[in-house]
């Protein structure tokens, strides 16, 4: 911005102070305060609107760059798999000719086994609570019911206790 010393400043406020008086000068130097105010808040506004837009850019930059690298590394993996897959099936079918016949492990020519289904271990913590035996329960301190602060309260308070509410 401008670079303004202690000595153009003071030449500006006598001149200030001879053409506009000094009934008006504070009120005027008010309104100068204020509208420099909201000057440098908007300079700021539109310098950050320009740093989020050129951020903007770079993160979709790098994100493109990321997707790109992702989908190049998915094909090689796929390609490895299958290349793999491949080798593995030549081989198998190497060694079942050399075994004699390309039967299978169950006599069965390209008998898989189907995978195992996954089984819910059907835990449930409720139940298992509830069959514990009350006697059980109130031996080690365990509230079976809901109970308010004031029934808490009542219940603990000593034989013959007087409020001191009317």
């Amino acid at each position: 911005m401008l670079d303004f010393g202690f000595d153009k400043i003071a030449l500006i406020g006598a001149v200030a102070l001879i053409v506009i008086g000094p009934e008006k000068l504070p009120k005027v130097a008010r309104t100068m305060g204020h509208l420099f105010g909201k000057a440098q808040r908007y300079v700021a506004e539109v310098k950050a609107e320009v740093n989020r837009s050129i951020e903007l850019d770079e993160l979709k930059k790098m994100k493109t760059e990321f997707e790109d690298a992702a989908r190049n590394v998915e094909q090689t993996v796929r390609s490895g798999v299958a290349q793999a897959g491949s080798a593995i099936a030549d081989e198998w079918r190497g060694a079942q000719e050399s075994l004699g016949g390309g039967s299978g492990p169950g006599g069965e020519s390209g008998y898989e086994p189907p995978p195992p289904s996954y089984r819910h271990p059907k835990k449930n913590w409720r139940l298992k609570r509830g069959a514990t035996p009350q006697w059980y329960k109130r031996r080690q301190g365990v509230r079976t019911h809901a109970q308010s602060g004031a029934a808490r309260v009542a219940r603990f308070r000593p034989p013959g206790f007087k409020s001191s509410r009317p």
